[in-house]
């Protein structure tokens, strides 16, 4: 069977938060039939691997409106290994959950926690990240929702060059510093795509340049970026795109210490989440935006699915895709608010 992604617009996304959702002709494998109806309110667990993260906490206070509206427990746990997330799949077990949004620590637990979860009566929502199969394939008989890493990869390097030209910046003096970690396929897809915005653009190919993470973090990207600054020490301008917010605050760091600054460096990352502190900075700094993906939507409209999913038998679409909205110092605060990120 061939499964065509769905790729909601984040306004069309955000419209979930009325509660309407429909029906799908495509089901999940295994899920066609309802669920019996437990005594007393649904149970429903949201699992992400990454607790402390501003990321997972909204997509929690998402899940907690959705539970709200429709009047069933959400019950939130942190999962950073294989071994936590089977111990909270048994505790969710006994305490009478039906089914469970995950955020996997490893993609590579799919099959195994799909099989604890068969065992355990559960039924399965993904989230951010997708269950990968041994064979490195994705698991696309299990319900997806996640952003559409390609296009908003797309958008992040169409931005960052919409602003190098707003700015009249010369193209033989400007340089592309892509800060890439090419081990996690959504990361390579967003930064793969950025390269093909720019060059869509009309950018020269060989004015950009890719410098690897060894580590997903501000401090490995701050490292990659230096060790490209050292061999490219004639560019006076610099554009940034990374897979996340960190990546571009590391670049971001890395070149401030190289002298440049607001007027010499246009980034933009992804997510929007982690990189508001930035913008507050009352003098700008080179971290000129986000593309914002709704961390609250996110986890409104899987817990919705799920339990439409345990309440009445309706499965989910087998892949469900969100784009971003540019976020700026201008426009940040606004936007936020209106998305319930900061209320």
């Amino acid at each position: 069977m061939k499964f065509v992604a769905r790729v909601l617009p984040l306004a069309l996304l955000c419209a979930s938060f009325v509660g309407c959702s429909k029906k799908t002709e495509t089901t999940a494998e295994g899920s066609s039939a309802a669920t019996p109806a437990a005594s007393g309110p649904i149970k429903l667990g949201f699992l992400v691997k990454q607790p402390e993260e501003p990321w997972f906490q909204y997509e929690w206070r998402g899940a907690d409106k959705a539970g709200k509206q429709y009047d069933f427990e959400v019950i939130k746990a942190g999962v950073k290994d294989g071994e936590a997330v089977l111990a909270q799949m048994d505790n969710l077990a006994v305490a009478g959950a039906q089914g469970f949004v995950i955020c996997t620590p490893d993609v590579r637990l799919g099959p195994q926690i799909i099989n604890r979860a068969k065992q355990k009566n559960l039924k399965v929502v993904t989230v951010d990240d997708q269950f990968v199969k041994s064979d490195g394939k994705f698991m696309t008989e299990v319900p997806y929702v996640g952003m559409s890493a390609s296009r908003i990869g797309h958008s992040a390097g169409a931005a960052v060059f919409a602003e190098m030209k707003k700015r009249n910046w010369p193209v033989e003096d400007t340089a592309a510093c892509i800060v890439t970690f090419e081990e996690l396929d959504t990361a390579r897809e967003r930064t793969d795509n950025a390269i093909t915005a720019l060059k869509e653009a009309g950018f020269p190919a060989d004015h950009i340049f890719k410098t690897p993470q060894k580590t997903s973090d501000v401090n490995g990207s701050f490292d990659a970026t230096n060790i490209l600054l050292t061999q490219k020490p004639g560019v006076k301008r610099w554009l940034v795109c990374g897979m996340n917010d960190s990546a571009v605050m590391g670049a971001v760091r890395a070149l401030e210490g190289r002298g440049f600054n607001a007027e010499t460096v246009i980034g933009i990352g992804i997510n929007g989440t982690d990189c508001q502190d930035e913008l507050r900075k009352s003098k700008p700094t080179g971290f000129f935006g986000s593309m914002l993906v709704s961390a609250p939507s996110e986890g409104y409209i899987t817990a919705e699915l799920l339990y439409k999913w345990v309440k009445d038998g309706t499965p989910p679409p087998l892949d469900t895709r969100t784009e971003g909205i540019l976020i700026t110092r201008e426009n940040f605060e606004q936007v936020l608010k209106k998305e319930g990120i900061n209320p």
